[in-house]
């Protein structure tokens, strides 16, 4: 009996034994399958949403321009129906108001800035006008800006030595980089004009690659604004500025947009 016994305890175990090794195998080969399908699953894209023409898509399609998103290099050159550039790099300045109602802008004026004065042949100053224009310049850094540091300036663009475009101020907003003015009899240009701000100065030449950035923005603030005209600082206020100065070269500038000689009412002289 006993005997019995221990053959059916040990068929029993075989049978154990061999039922959970099929198990296992069978398991394991759930796994696997799983795994594979799993793997067969994409993973969910991010959405993000073009900043021009506000399509979404994505992300993986998208063009990034920092922390913006665009659907195309064609929206990516606009100006978007907020008064922002897409490729331009955004750092907005506190120093603005509105336009008048209804007012457009049909003027762009040309500047130069340079701070701390003439250093920027020596190191990166761009940095020092972002932050003038956002009024966070350290007046202990250089000079200068201790004399500078209680004025409250900006301009719609700025046009860095490197060829970066940086836009502070909205197109359809007010900068403030006038001052007293006036063009053609018309007072208060701030009210209707587009400051743009070239780093340099009076006693170096731009660069290439600047005239090649101002003409690339030139053009799509044209499309924009079809009506504007183009004239520097000294233009609107000849008994305070000399900018952008007698490194422009107003000629190289209308040959490179192929903007109409009509546009610049100052003419294209130097000054």
């Amino acid at each position: 009996m006993l005997k019995w016994l221990l053959l059916l305890l040990g068929a029993t175990c075989f049978y154990l034994w061999l039922k959970g090794k099929k198990q296992a195998k069978f398991n394991a080969a759930q796994e696997t399958q799983t795994k594979a399908k799993q793997a067969k699953i994409p993973e969910p894209q991010a959405i993000v949403q073009c900043q021009y023409c506000r399509v979404h898509m994505p992300q993986s399609e998208a063009i990034a321009q920092e922390d913006r998103f665009y659907c195309s290099t064609e929206h990516v050159n606009c100006i978007d129906s907020q008064g922002w550039a897409g490729f331009t790099h955004w750092r907005p300045s506190p120093n603005q108001d509105h336009r008048p109602d209804g007012v457009i802008p049909d003027l762009a004026v040309i500047h130069h800035i340079s701070l701390p004065p003439g250093e920027f042949k020596d190191r990166d100053c761009t940095p020092f006008i972002v932050d003038f224009f956002q009024n966070k310049l350290n007046p202990a850094l250089h000079p200068y800006f201790q004399e500078i540091a209680d004025q409250r300036v900006s301009s719609h663009f700025l046009i860095s030595r490197k060829g970066e475009v940086i836009q502070c101020v909205s197109t359809q907003n007010k900068a403030w980089h006038a001052g007293l003015s006036s063009f053609l009899g018309r007072e208060k240009c701030n009210d209707f004009s587009i400051g743009i701000e070239l780093e340099g100065d009076n006693n170096h030449a731009f660069e290439e690659i600047q005239y090649q950035a101002l003409t690339h923005l030139s053009k799509h603030l044209q499309a924009a604004y079809p009506n504007i005209q183009f004239a520097g600082h000294s233009d609107i206020a000849p008994d305070r500025k000399t900018d952008p100065g007698i490194q422009f070269d107003w000629d190289k500038f209308q040959a490179k947009t192929q903007i109409l000689l009509d546009k610049f009412p100052y003419g294209l002289d130097s000054r």
